[in-house]
């Protein structure tokens, strides 16, 4: 089981983060923010460190478009259709 960006580097993994900000800021109407970008997981464990857990990285995140902090993460194993997700943010 992978747990931490150190293995899930070793591993091959690939990780997306998408913005989760939605089309509503408490009673308030605003453009839904649909931002995406590919992370490189050698940099997120050279800034991070290895032992950083994988639930604990979308906490850390924020949009560069927005400014939300509600992200989430697409983890994916090579060669897998399967994703693993995380969230965070105030919802």
């Amino acid at each position: 089981m992978v747990e931490t960006l150190g293995e899930a580097l070793r591993a091959s993994w690939t990780v997306e983060v998408r913005c989760a900000f939605g089309n509503r800021d408490g009673l308030k109407s605003i453009r839904e923010c649909h931002h995406k970008y590919q992370l490189d997981l050698a940099t997120l464990v050279w800034t991070r460190g290895a032992d950083c857990p994988l639930d604990a990285l979308a906490d850390r995140l924020k949009c560069p478009m927005c400014h939300s902090r509600r992200v989430r993460l697409v983890f994916t194993a090579p060669g897998s259709t399967t994703t693993v997700r995380a969230s965070s943010g105030a919802w």
